[in-house]
């Protein structure tokens, strides 16, 4: 850690928390809403750069940058059941104690988390039902495709803790802590029903599995790139994230007043314990942007860095 230079440190932030998944998320307070950004600011359109967090950063004891991390697709297996994933993106703004060497996450408003529901192979016909009567019985209705088809979305579950820093540039190193829920959403299941709460959630502690490529560029306040540019964006892509060590609770709160929980949870194998699940992410493309000497702003870098993302904004 001392051989890196404190300026950027929060630029390097990217490299330590970039796990994403197909989800939605519980909505923030305070930041910036989606927009289309010029140039090199264009992944980090949802940064909370307006949150009173990011603005109060000094840019010498406290250091605020963007975070962007996206992937195509990968794969969630939980218990007996495995689920292809679709596009996930996800943004939040980071502030850096560099006194403390510490890490707040600052989620943007609408989730830090978005990206397309997955689907369940073979429906709630191959999640839920077999030859148990009752279970037949309601499996007998499921005369359509509508019926049938079922989707997964991740949802955070609590605030990400334990970030490393450091942990982004190599592999096999934890690089955040995140506690989440599986929401599964089909006519019979009803719209309560969840792998996971916020009381007892499926907390991933993701890593990097393969080497990214990684890449620094600086550009102008407005996203041009520019080698003398008085912003700094790491760009690691290219390479595969994943955990496996994560348990999963039981589903609760599918069908009417719970009565199909049982059920879910029989076929599918919950509760699952550690080693029986994993998480893959391919492809991911992950950022950070920060001013390249937040210092020289001294004591408005974080007004700064949000008056330049704004500036981007096409």
């Amino acid at each position: 850690m001392r051989s890196v230079p404190k300026r950027w440190r929060a630029g390097l932030a990217v490299t330590a928390i970039a796990v994403a998944l197909p989800l939605s998320t519980t909505p923030a307070s305070a930041a910036s809403a989606t927009a289309t950004l010029n140039g090199d600011w264009a992944p980090f359109s949802r940064c909370p750069v307006d949150a009173p967090a990011m603005l109060a950063a000094d840019g010498q004891d406290l250091v605020a940058s963007c975070v962007s991390s996206y992937s195509p697709g990968g794969s969630i297996k939980l218990g007996k059941t495995e689920v292809t994933t679709g596009f996930n993106d996800l943004q939040f703004g980071v502030v850096q104690n560099t006194g403390a060497e510490t890490f707040t996450v600052v989620p943007p408003a609408g989730g830090a988390l978005v990206g397309a529901p997955a689907e369940i192979p073979g429906g709630l016909l191959g999640l839920m039902c077999d030859d148990t009567p009752v279970i037949s019985i309601i499996c007998g209705q499921i005369t359509n495709a509508s019926l049938n088809r079922i989707t997964a979305t991740v949802e955070s579950a609590g605030t990400p803790t334990e970030f490393n820093l450091m942990a982004g540039l190599t592999t096999d190193m934890q690089i955040v802590k995140l506690p989440i829920r599986i929401h599964l959403q089909n006519p019979l299941l009803g719209s309560n029903c969840y792998i996971g709460s916020a009381a007892d959630p499926i907390v991933l502690r993701p890593q990097n599995i393969s080497a990214p490529n990684v890449a620094v560029q600086r550009f102008d306040g407005n996203g041009t790139r520019n080698e003398e540019g008085d912003m700094l964006r790491f760009a690691l892509t290219g390479n595969q994230q994943g955990d496996s060590t994560f348990s999963v609770p039981k589903a609760t709160g599918c069908g009417l007043a719970g009565s199909l929980s049982w059920a879910v949870n029989l076929k599918t194998g919950l509760p699952s314990a550690t080693g029986n699940n994993s998480l893959v992410l391919n492809n991911a493309s992950t950022y950070s942007a920060a001013l390249t000497a937040p210092g020289l702003f001294l004591p408005n870098a974080g007004k700064v860095l949000a008056q330049n993302w704004h500036s981007a904004v096409k």
